[in-house]
């Protein structure tokens, strides 16, 4: 039963996983965040599908602590700032074959320390619904974790569209 209990519990904080929805042609950012004051420079990297139980099998792209060090495509940007410990993943003018499961690690020493974020992302066609402003700008449609668009000529420089996400605990083994 100890045993049990001591699964569950180690299990439960290691991941969590949200679901995000973006437009074909808009540009979808998966946050991802570690506490760089208390930990240091740490190794992250992100790939599509479940991550193993060490690193990451195929990356999108990795960074060891203070740069980018690989990365599969230039339409896959960490546009956070990395020394505040933001590691977010920002997914360039996506397309269909963008959506699935994508996974964070952030590798933190000791064992089973690695913090795991996973992200189901589902792909419309066609754009965002206009705000109810008139403005124009546009906006993702249903539950997403942090989208950004592309501004038009002559568009108003604000803050990027947020919205609140319902974030559901996975039991990873």
């Amino acid at each position: 039963m100890k045993v049990v209990l001591l699964l569950a519990l180690l299990t439960v904080c290691e991941c969590d996983s949200s679901r995000v929805k973006g437009h074909t042609g808009q540009d979808v950012t998966l946050p991802c965040k570690y506490d760089r004051k208390y930990h240091g420079a740490l190794s992250v990297c992100w790939q599509r599908g479940e991550i193993p139980t060490r690193g990451c099998s195929n990356p999108l792209i990795s960074t060891d602590g203070l740069r980018v060090s690989t990365r599969a495509s230039s339409r896959y940007e960490l546009l956070g700032r990395l020394e505040d410990g933001d590691v977010s993943l920002t997914i360039m003018n996506l397309t269909e074959g963008d959506a699935g499961r994508y996974g964070c690690r952030v590798e933190i020493p000791g064992w089973f320390n690695d913090e795991k974020h996973h992200f189901d992302l589902s792909v419309a066609t066609g754009r965002g619904r206009r705000s109810a402003d008139g403005g124009g700008r546009l906006r993702p449609a249903g539950a997403g974790v942090s989208a950004r668009h592309r501004r038009t000529p002559g568009e108003k420089t604000e803050a990027p569209p947020h919205s609140v996400s319902a974030r559901s605990l996975s039991l990873c083994f």
